[in-house]
């Protein structure tokens, strides 16, 4: 029995804690807009930053960020569009590209293809998004077809050349 009152108490500090958590936080925002009005500060937001990180296919890490938080020249620089995630599989004869692009209307959605990168523009009366994707391997631009749901942006493009199939060898007597 006395197992568990000792874990009820545990969960008691925890909530505890969590209610201590957000009171400050609420008073941390509740300060932040006393400072915006008394000060007249211009309000930004949201800002959104992330990376991920992945091994190439040489072993070598790959670094993406994604977001409307960018680097210029060292600094900085906040921009109305984010950068969606993105990410880009070979299947076969295609290429298949993958994009995180939730809260928008699929008629606000434009994709632009080239034989080798690939446009993605998306908005509505909040949200901005934009990405150019390098693309593996030349593709045909006429052959894209693209599907949304649920915020999942998916966009497949015939490779311009179709990869040969090994063929099958001949057998070889020996003499």
């Amino acid at each position: 029995m006395s197992f568990f009152r000792r874990r009820r108490g545990i969960f008691d500090i925890f909530e505890e804690m969590l209610r201590e958590f957000e009171e400050e936080f609420y008073e941390l925002e509740r300060e932040f807009e006393r400072l915006v009005r008394e000060r007249g500060l211009e309000v930004r937001g949201p800002f959104v930053y992330g990376f991920r990180i992945t091994i190439g296919p040489d072993g070598k890490p790959i670094i993406e960020e994604f977001g409307n938080v960018r680097r210029e020249a060292g600094r900085p620089r906040i921009t109305e569009e984010r950068e969606p995630l993105v990410d880009v599989f070979e299947e076969g004869e295609n290429i298949i590209i993958v994009a995180e692009v939730p809260g928008v209307d699929k008629n606000k959605i434009k994709i632009n293809a080239t034989k080798n990168k690939l446009i993605i523009q998306a908005s509505n009366e909040y949200r901005k998004y934009y990405k150019e994707v390098r693309l593996p391997k030349p593709v045909k631009p006429e052959t894209a077809k693209a599907s949304y749901k649920n915020g999942v942006l998916e966009i497949r493009i015939e490779k311009l050349e179709k990869e040969k199939k090994e063929e099958e060898g001949i057998e070889v007597k020996v003499e």
